[in-house]
């Protein structure tokens, strides 16, 4: 089975799962960690050379404040959880703003833990803006849009992964997506098992990926 180089996670659906469990709907973020340490395990055991995990963005802080406490600890939790694993982390996110968790800046620099080896990148404060906006100010001296962004060290996408039955990007990694598969799981993130990432590798085996060629 061909198995992608590197996969993006959307791990949407966190608040209708809480209100389906008759909880507040910033009670649904908590129940989204162990999934992600699980996904984490599956790509390693199946070969995946890169993760990239979308936590939250710029656009989510306007959310109400219990909510946007809610999910800035469960990303502070899950990096401070996946730094545990034998890794190479990078958390990249709009580090300037006040949104963005001071806990989470030593993780702003790719840094390996364990016996490194996957690479996990994790977004947090994270706007498509503000990614491509420094192209705009160096492009007399580039035509390198890669290098530019401010997500440089994340590779090209090949399949992306959505939870919660929505069927839009909502603004992950713009310049990386251009070629990414797009795989959508119904179930809520927090419902997350191990047949939704094998479903979605099938899937992609099975897709004629000619990169425009």
């Amino acid at each position: 089975m061909r198995v992608p180089d590197h996969i993006g996670i959307i791990p949407d659906g966190n608040r209708r799962w809480a209100v389906n469990h008759g909880m507040g709907k910033e009670n649904g973020y908590d129940a989204g960690i162990d999934p992600g340490l699980t996904l984490f395990k599956l790509c390693q055991e199946t070969g995946i050379k890169e993760m990239t995990y979308y936590g939250f963005t710029t656009d989510n802080t306007k959310r109400p404040s219990e909510q946007r406490k809610a999910f800035t600890q469960s990303c502070i939790d899950a990096v401070e959880m996946l730094s545990k694993e034998n890794a190479s982390l990078l958390v990249v996110g709009n580090k300037n703003s006040p949104m963005f968790p001071q806990e989470l800046l030593p993780y702003t620099i790719r840094k390996s833990f364990g016996s490194g080896g996957i690479k996990v990148n994790f977004l947090v404060n994270y706007s498509w803006k503000w990614d491509i906006d420094n192209v705009k100010r160096c492009m007399s001296k580039s035509n390198d849009i890669m290098s530019q962004i401010e997500t440089n060290d994340i590779s090209r996408v090949d399949l992306i992964i959505r939870w919660g039955g929505r069927r839009r990007l909502s603004g992950f990694l713009p310049v990386q997506s251009v070629y990414a598969d797009f795989f959508v799981v119904d179930d809520y993130w927090p419902d997350f098992k191990a047949d939704h990432f094998y479903d979605a590798l099938h899937w992609y085996d099975q897709q004629d990926i000619t990169l425009g060629g």
